[in-house]
């Protein structure tokens, strides 16, 4: 049960690969420090792996308070064993009040079977986080609560979870959807090295060679993204979006129905099940602009969308409107690009 009166602190798992950060946990950083600033704690960061200390002054630079540091040979590659087992034990000895993990495919293997071992509870896939109050229907107050926010019916409606009975509140978050502070390589914190106490029996398997296939393009790198929806018709149309994305030195997306009826690889998706994105200019052809492909693209500085259908949603969250045939509009685009380029 919680404790009301105690403050712990808010931790972030920093996921690593091969003894590189990835990008989640820079992001989470961002929205942590806000959550323990609002709570007055400390924020701090599960760091595991072997020989990955170097990577502790990188994340004290983003935010964190401090590293608590567990490295052991058996660590080098994430497996959910013996990672769960080491982040139980150190929530068990720690007790922090929340506890968030990247919504990436490790961070949701991990953080169920941590939020089980700890009879804690879990939100998965959050799109925002707060500190609020709650009353429950007996009459008990709760102060200075997480307030998970995602969406919920297939995107229909927003959801504000929270976890007023069991400590460490604990929640998965969406890639890309937080900012991440800007580094201060002035900043201090402190590194805690923890024992580590692990054997092979502890492992689930054993990794004899990894291979890691890459991704076919970086879409939250891209600064101009062009987007196609099941509207383009079929993949041999499909080229458009190839071609306007060549012509503006852009990256090619797409939202979950062109993927699912072919038009383009997953590794393009955009949207609530795909990668979300904010750059500089996003292009929508032929999107009619679904709340759950709203939520991957909607934080664009600047939305083009073009669509033969006046009252499709897309418009409603775009800043320059097209309404017309996209096999008109689109090579018009395509010739008045390359004349002025």
């Amino acid at each position: 049960m919680i404790d009301v009166n105690k403050k712990g602190e808010v931790w972030v798992f920093a996921e690593q690969n091969n003894g590189k950060l990835e990008d989640t946990p820079i992001e989470l950083l961002g929205k942590a420090r806000q959550l323990a600033d609002k709570l007055g704690v400390k924020l701090a960061v599960m760091l595991l792996g072997d020989k990955v200390k170097g990577l502790a002054k990188t994340l004290i630079y983003y935010g964190a308070d401090k590293v608590y540091l567990a490295e052991h040979p058996l660590l080098e590659h994430y497996q959910t064993n013996s990672y769960a087992k080491v982040i139980y034990d150190l929530i068990h000895k720690h007790k922090p009040q929340i506890a968030l993990y990247g919504a990436t495919a490790a961070g949701r293997d991990l953080a169920p079977r941590v939020a089980s071992a700890a009879k804690a509870g879990l939100t998965a896939d959050c799109t925002d986080l707060q500190i609020g109050d709650h009353k429950t229907p007996a009459g008990q107050e709760y102060k200075d609560l997480l307030f998970q926010v995602r969406p919920a019916f297939g995107g229909n409606i927003i959801a504000t979870i929270i976890n007023y009975d069991r400590w460490p509140q604990m929640a998965t978050v969406r890639e890309g959807v937080m900012l991440p502070a800007e580094p201060d390589v002035n900043r201090k914190g402190e590194i805690v090295t923890e024992a580590v106490e692990l054997s092979h029996q502890d492992l689930a398997l054993e990794i004899l060679e990894e291979h890691k296939r890459q991704k076919k393009v970086n879409l939250k790198a891209a600064r101009i993204i062009v987007a196609g929806g099941a509207g383009v018709g079929s993949k041999e149309n499909f080229k458009l979006i190839w071609d306007l994305a060549n012509c503006l030195g852009a990256a090619p997306a797409a939202t979950r129905a062109a993927v699912d009826l072919g038009f383009i690889d997953s590794d393009h998706q955009v949207g609530q099940t795909g990668t979300t994105v904010r750059p500089s200019l996003y292009i929508a052809i032929g999107i009619s602009g679904a709340i759950q492909h709203q939520a991957g693209m909607s934080s664009s500085q600047k939305i083009i969308a073009v669509n033969n259908d006046p009252e499709a949603p897309i418009f409603q969250v775009a800043h320059y409107r097209v309404v017309g045939d996209l096999n008109v509009v689109v090579p018009k685009m395509i010739k008045t690009i390359k004349e002025k380029s």
